[in-house]
C-alpha cells in the first residue's frame, strides 16, 4: 500500500499530539479522550508555526480532543477547516488504558514483552497493530491522493497510530514497525513521495531530543 501516482512530489507530514497528564504519568491513553495540558497547548502553538511554513494544503486529525486541540493550533495559522475521522484515533487497548507503565509490566508482562518482541498482540484485549494501520493508512492515502502536485498533508494523530501507519506506507511487514522508534509530543515524521512509493525523509522531528512519553514508548 504505497504511494499512488510515483513521482508528484506530495508529502504527508504525521504529526503527534501535544502532551496530555496522562502522558507525564506514563499512563496508556489508547482510545480514551484525554485533553491537553497547558504545556501541550504551549508545544502546539510552537509546532504549529514550524509546520505552517510548509504551506500544507489540507489537514485531517483523529476525533480525540488531544488531537483536535493540536490540529486547530495549525488551523488558525494556515485559514485551512480540519476533517476529522474516527479512523485516526490511537490503538483501543482494552485493560491496558488507564494503567501506568509500572502497572502493565506487573499485570501484563508476557503481553508486553511479546509486543515488544514484534509479535502480533492485542493489547489489553483491544486492537492488533495491523488492524489499526488497516483503519488509519486508506484515510491517510485518501487525503494524500486529493494533494495537488508537490501538495502537503498534515496528519494529527497518536504515537501508535502514526508509527503503524508509517510501516504499513513504507511496505515494511509488521514485525518490523518496532524499529521506527516513538514520537515525542508533537513532533512529526515526514514521508515523501517517490517513483516507487513512500519515503521517509523525517522521523521524530520537530525539536531538541525529548523522551518519548505515552502509549508508542
Amino acid at each position: 500500500m504505497n504511494g499512488t501516482d510515483g513521482g508528484r512530489g506530495r508529502r504527508i507530514v504525521l504529526w503527534r499530539h501535544g502532551q496530555t497528564a496522562w502522558n507525564l504519568e506514563r499512563r496508556f491513553q489508547g482510545s480514551t479522550d484525554i485533553e491537553l495540558t497547558e504545556a501541550g497547548l504551549g508545544q502546539a502553538r510552537r509546532a504549529a508555526r514550524l509546520l505552517a511554513a510548509l504551506k500544507p494544503d489540507a489537514i485531517v486529525a483523529s476525533d480525540l480532543q488531544r488531537a483536535g486541540a493540536t490540529a486547530r493550533e495549525l488551523a488558525v495559522l494556515t485559514r485551512l477547516d480540519v476533517t476529522y475521522d474516527a479512523a485516526l484515533r490511537e490503538s483501543y487497548a482494552g485493560a491496558w488504558q488507564g494503567l501506568t507503565h509500572e502497572e502493565i509490566l506487573a499485570r501484563h508482562g508476557e503481553q508486553y514483552a511479546a509486543w515488544k518482541r514484534g509479535e502480533p498482540v492485542r493489547r489489553g484485549g483491544g486492537e492488533l497493530e495491523t488492524e489499526v494501520a488497516d483503519r488509519a493508512a486508506p484515510v491517510v492515502l485518501d487525503h494524500a491522493g486529493k494533494l495537488p502536485d508537490d501538495g502537503t498533508l498534515v496528519v494529527v494523530s497518536h504515537g501508535g497510530t502514526i508509527r503503524t501507519t508509517i510501516g504499513r506506507l513504507l511496505g515494511l511487514d509488521s514485525p518490523h514497525w518496532e524499529s521506527l522508534g516513538g514520537l515525542s509530543n508533537c513532533c512529526w515524521s515526514v514521508l515523501g513521495e517517490g517513483a516507487r512509493g513512500w519515503r521517509l525523509l523525517e522521523h521524530n522531528a520537530g525539536t531538541l531530543p525529548e523522551p518519548v512519553l505515552g502509549d508508542d514508548a
